[in-house]
């Protein structure tokens, strides 16, 4: 056998004329490799077209291996390429018996067996796939460097095509001598080979045929292909020389589906040798020949006495995957009973087969799955080789072969079974793994079966619990298939993330996708979803993700080890990200200040900062310099007792677009169309101020910019309240000169100073309501439960429901009635402060007192509506605390009687 490779001959002489930096390994490989890997075909027509631009022909040549890259395999277009442009001497350095399969073959295993005891031997070693095109001899020929094409035949020969490599080593296998033929894969002896161009060939053989088995990559695990190299040659009486060319045609099957799979039966026509009369032979003989042709037919090759059905395209169902076959007429009966109990087992097989095919390339947990088939499929292969050495030396029956197949036939009618209710259901990614989870569960009774399906469902959740475990282990998600049942989000670093993004960085950055769950994990998606959640922000602080132990995660359903995995896993992530957050990121210190400054905690700071800004906030929002307002605070909570806080320079000053009830009505999606808000050129200052507070990365996850806009409408209504309660206090001083008057002039102001005081009253119950009653108790209580807090998600949901109960109870949620009253009762209070100041002349009696009255009606008319408004909302919902603040205001009853005449007054309509 020759070492030299033709087609490598011919591409490193077109490289070498063309000067081109590529090799023929190169180029070999590129055409070789399997769909998903391989160049698109633009780009492999030019890899030709870049080592032939200088030959004569090339315009020609380029135009046939274009056309047939559009129809045919890219491997058997370079064997027609390479056939073009073969120089006359090449052929006599090269062997005419080179296998196939030694040149095909991606690891260079010389297959090609000479007797029946070499494919016994090699049997054991021999994978059972490879990737499929049509076989070159079986579709076109090429003509030789200098034929021409043939007017009598539409078909092209391409001479000597076993001496070139393809991309197609298949499973087949080299059986001995037989006499019955019907040109598909005779039987023969070993191929006679010529060994020199001059050597006489042997002229009493009309007919060469040989049949190859290749051994193929075990890299790929779906595909089989046949290549078959019929090279006939005689020489006539006159001595002159002629040739005849076999071409295999497809009978019924495309070649588009023949370029992925198998025998599937595939006939092919060739010179017709004379058939035995099967009636004619002995029982014993017909039994060897039954054995014969049966073996070859369990594996998808076409025979003459058992010939498979042509395939209805118009069934559905399991009948679509079934093959039915049609048995001699002249075969004894026994015989026939005996070959119909076993058939089944081919048309499970080739079922088996289609489906692999079909499925191939279709995610990781089909081609795992596939691959864990194919597994099976080696091992059937290899029995069947079993049964044909014995066959060889004359031990085998039908009844012993029907005793070896019945194992084999169970297992495969249940695979087959359960693979046409995957490919019925359309079944893919974790949906396959749910249906063998169910199906394990189902074979309870037959514990040889269940025992099947539970090594397949290992094999296939290989891939997906791959990623299961980089996700619970790094917090990474390595899904190209789009398979997992974790979705990232996430389309740029976090270094360019836009403000606020940490609002969403915990709900929608990672989604759980609930038709991508396996139904063994259903139970334990969202644990895996937090596991991975908190790995990631452990990553994304800069902090080296060190499991504890080594994890080895994989799916068995007898034992369900993966649970205790996945576990193991969540508690190590939650413990660790809890760390981080609260140890070395001191997250309660933080929730500590912002409590301090957002929620008044620090009186004298308080005061201090209002005292300093008071005259800048009064004016119109438009005139307010937020660089002064800067400046003060700083000022502030220097000489403040809030000056230890180290936390201190997260607070900032922040001038907001909107007022309270606009800000509660954009966060709580309430639109009322009778509610407009104020100009932002009508605002005041004090309206649209807030302090704000900012936090670095990771305690921007709970402290976000959501969180902060909740703790900034509790502030505003709080800061609002107590503005009040300093005006109402500063004309108490201002007016402490009305002492000095004479009662009948004091008596002008006594029913200002009674309506001061009950306004007094109104605002700081209210105030004392809102801290005391409401925030200091669902403070005490998030505090405590921090405690015992045992993951993230935990702090997330516990810091949002003492958010939420405070401006629940601080009348902040419920359609922004409550909230509005307050304003109005706020603003009407303003409004006297601000009459009572400006009011210097005691002359005109009668106006003031008619003033004052009004005042007076005005603000006992809305306290008593926002009283009213509180009952209503107490009888619906008892737990809530606002009762409290009715009693606190009318703790005398002294707006009862009010009350109930507008309750009666209502009623009445």
């Amino acid at each position: 056998m020759s070492k030299t490779d033709p087609l490598r001959q011919v591409l490193t002489d077109l490289i070498k004329e063309s000067q081109s930096p590529l090799t023929p390994e190169d180029i070999v490989r590129e055409f070789r490799a399997t769909s998903e890997r391989r160049l698109p075909l633009c780009d492999l027509l030019q890899l030709l077209v870049s080592i032939s631009e200088s030959r004569p022909n090339f315009i020609e040549v380029t135009k046939e291996i274009a056309d047939i890259l559009q129809r045919k395999d890219p491997m058997y277009a370079l064997l027609v390429f390479v056939q073009r442009y073969k120089e006359s001497g090449i052929s006599s350095r090269c062997s005419s018996g080179i296998s196939l399969s030694t040149m095909g073959s991606p690891h260079g295993i010389k297959t090609s067996f000479n007797s029946a005891s070499d494919v016994d031997s090699a049997t054991a070693s021999a994978p059972t796939t490879g990737r499929s095109i049509t076989s070159a001899s079986s579709t076109t020929t090429a003509r030789s460097g200098t034929s021409e094409y043939s007017s009598a035949s539409s078909r092209l020969s391409l001479p000597q095509a076993q001496d070139f490599p393809t991309s197609t080593p298949v499973n087949s296998k080299k059986s001995a001598d037989s006499d019955a033929s019907s040109g598909v894969f005779v039987r023969r002896g070993p191929m006679q080979r010529n060994h020199g161009q001059n050597k006489e060939e042997r002229g009493d053989l009309s007919v060469i045929k040989e049949r190859v088995l290749s051994a193929v990559s075990d890299r790929s695990l779906n595909s089989y292909r046949s290549v078959a190299s019929d090279a006939l040659s005689s020489r006539s009486g006159n001595g002159t020389k002629t040739s005849a060319t076999v071409i295999a045609t497809p009978t019924g099957v495309p070649d588009e589906y023949r370029t992925h799979l198998l025998w599937d039966y595939y006939k092919v026509d060739g010179n017709k040798l004379p058939k035995t009369e099967i009636a004619a032979l002995p029982l014993s003989s017909q039994e060897n020949l039954l054995l014969d042709e049966l073996l070859h037919c369990l594996t998808g090759v076409r025979e003459n006495l058992l010939v498979p059905r042509q395939p209805d395209p118009t069934t559905v169902g399991l009948a679509k995957f079934e093959t039915g076959f049609d048995i001699h007429m002249q075969l004894d009966r026994s015989l026939a009973e005996l070959v119909k109990d076993i058939l089944p087992l081919a048309s499970y097989f080739m079922g088996m087969q289609k489906i692999v095919t079909a499925t191939n390339g279709q995610g990781q947990v089909m081609n795992s799955l596939n691959e864990a088939l194919q597994d099976l499929t080696h091992d059937f292969y290899l029995l069947i080789v079993q049964a044909e050495q014995e066959l060889r030396q004359h031990r085998l029956t039908l009844q012993k072969l029907l005793y070896y197949l019945q194992p084999t036939l169970w297992v495969m009618e249940e695979i087959w079974t359960s693979l046409v209710d995957i490919q019925l259901s359309d079944y893919r990614d974790a949906a396959v793994l749910t249906y063998l989870h169910e199906r394990i569960k189902r074979l309870e009774g037959d514990r040889a079966a269940q025992q099947l399906i539970i090594g397949l469902a290992r094999k296939a959740a290989e891939p997906y619990m791959r990623m299961l475990q980089m996700w619970i282990q790094k917090g990474v998600i390595v899904d190209r298939n789009q398979e997992f049942l974790v979705e990232d989000n996430e389309v740029i670093h976090r270094d360019e993330l836009p403000e606020h993004y940490s609002d969403d960085y915990w709900e929608r950055r990672y989604n759980v996708r609930r038709d991508h769950i396996p139904s063994f994990l259903e139970k334990y998606s969202d644990k895996i979803l937090r596991t991975g959640k908190y790995l990631n922000v452990i990553r994304q602080c800069g902090k080296r993700v060190m499991p504890t132990q080594e994890m080895h995660l994989e799916f068995d359903p007898t034992s369900e080890r993966h649970v205790s995995v996945i576990n193991d896993a969540y508690y190590f992530a939650a413990r660790m990200l809890l760390d981080v957050l609260l140890t070395e990121n001191d997250l309660m210190g933080h929730l500590q200040s912002v409590k301090r400054y957002l929620l008044l905690n620090q009186g004298d700071f308080t005061m201090q900062f209002m005292d300093a800004c008071e005259d800048e906030l009064t004016k119109n929002v438009d005139h307010v310099l937020p660089m002064t307002l800067e400046n003060l605070l700083g000022l502030t909570l220097r000489l403040s007792s809030a000056r230890n806080d180290p936390y201190k320079d997260d607070l900032h000053c922040e001038l907001l677009p909107y007022d309270l009830v606009t800000q509660m009505s954009k966060i709580m999606n309430q639109k009322e169309e009778y509610w407009q808000a104020q100009p932002r050129l009508d605002l005041s200052g004090l309206e649209c101020f807030a302090f704000t507070y900012e936090v670095k990365w990771p305690c921007s996850l709970v402290l976000n910019h959501i969180s902060i806009s909740k703790y900034q409408m509790l502030f505003r209504q709080l800061f609002y309240c107590k503005h009040v309660e300093r005006q109402l206090c500063k004309i108490w001083k201002e007016n402490s000169i009305a002492k000095k008057f004479s009662p009948q002039a004091a008596e002008l102001y006594r029913s200002a100073f009674t309506l001061r005081q009950r306004m007094m009253n109104a605002i700081q119950n209210l105030e004392y309501y809102m801290m005391i009653e409401i925030i200091e108790p669902n403070w005490h209580i998030f505090i405590e439960k921090m405690k015992t807090v045992e993951n993230v998600d935990n702090v997330l949901r516990l810091h949002q429901d003492f958010l939420d109960s405070c401006l629940k109870n601080c009348m902040l949620t419920e359609s922004s009635h409550l909230n509005r009253a307050i304003f109005k009762i706020c603003k009407i209070c303003l409004k006297f402060c601000e009459f009572i100041q400006l009011e210097t002349s005691l002359d005109p009696a009668d106006t003031f007192s008619e003033r004052v009255k009004r005042f007076d009606l005005e603000f006992t008319g809305l306290l008593i509506s926002f009283l009213k408004q509180i009952n209503n909302m107490a009888k619906k919902n008892t737990a809530d605390c606002f009762m409290n603040l009715v009693h606190r205001i009318n703790f005398n009853a002294f707006y009862s009687d009010q009350m109930d005449k507008m309750c009666a007054k209502d009623a009445m309509g």
